[in-house]
């Protein structure tokens, strides 16, 4: 269980300049997608990585210091400096929904004091990469969804989703729900490296989702991540999204907006 008690403050975020990736399910690949991100932001060109930051506001289901949760994950493959406690101030050993996991630790879990937690990260970087807790529509605290908080940061989404069969429904259903929420996304990711994900030579759905996608929801797929991305080598991560997404989706949902030095994409 993290230390931070869950007191609550309505101190405000410095910027909301960043990007919210969210998911279909938890195991579709948030992580990897956010690092590499990260990876290929902060290595665009020198100095960028100190514009750059990431945020975990919960993670559920492993303990700090074994190197398995999403922020140690997160540190590793992005090349970050930031400490773990640093990216995710609320780490809960069961693995359950945040608001599940956080009753049970006896923890008091707001969505003011999640926010506030963020503050330094946001007064450290002038863009922010934050990566949700399983799906849009996860239990965050006992009142609120993680589609709650992306309306709260008012930061356009990324939807990442499986590659294979049933990875139609599951993100229109999604985006179903974020619009109904008044949330902009920015984009669908589809992970060929999703825990359940099968290739396309034992699923032929796999080569047509990305199109159908597309077709009923109006949303851009930014492209599919493929497997084996190495999580241990940050400039190789970001030359394997480069090749693998179209960045320039990424550029036109995240224009760089860094807390100092006056730096952006041109």
């Amino acid at each position: 269980m993290s230390s931070n008690s869950g007191s609550t403050s309505n101190a405000p975020l410095p910027h909301q300049n960043g990007l919210f990736i969210t998911g279909t399910d938890t195991g579709v690949g948030k992580t990897i997608v956010t690092a590499a991100l990260a990876a290929v932001l902060r290595a665009e060109r020198p100095g960028l990585s100190k514009e750059v930051g990431v945020w975990k506001p919960v993670q559920s289901g492993e303990r700090m210091g074994a190197g398995r949760t999403d922020a140690e994950r997160l540190v590793q493959a992005a090349g970050l400096t930031d400490a773990p406690e640093e990216l995710c101030a609320y780490t809960f050993e069961a693995p359950l929904a945040p608001a599940v996991a956080a009753r049970l630790a006896g923890v008091r879990l707001t969505i003011e004091a999640v926010i506030a937690s963020a503050i330094p990260l946001f007064q450290r970087y002038g863009t922010m990469l934050v990566e949700g807790a399983g799906g849009a529509a996860v239990p965050l605290t006992e009142k609120e969804l993680v589609a709650d908080l992306i309306v709260k940061l008012g930061m356009p989404a990324l939807i990442v989703a499986r590659s294979g069969l049933g990875t139609v429904n599951h993100t229109l259903l999604t985006i179903d729900k974020l619009r109904s929420m008044g949330v902009t996304i920015a984009g669908v990711v589809l992970n060929d490296g999703a825990a359940t994900a099968t290739s396309s030579c034992d699923d032929p759905s796999v080569n047509g989702n990305a199109a159908l996608i597309e077709q009923y929801s109006g949303i851009p797929v930014w492209g599919t991540l493929p497997r084996g991305l190495p999580e241990h080598s940050p400039a190789q991560l970001a030359e394997r999204t480069r090749k693998a997404l179209d960045l320039s989706a990424l550029k036109a949902a995240l224009p760089m907006a860094p807390a100092a030095g006056g730096a952006d994409w041109s």
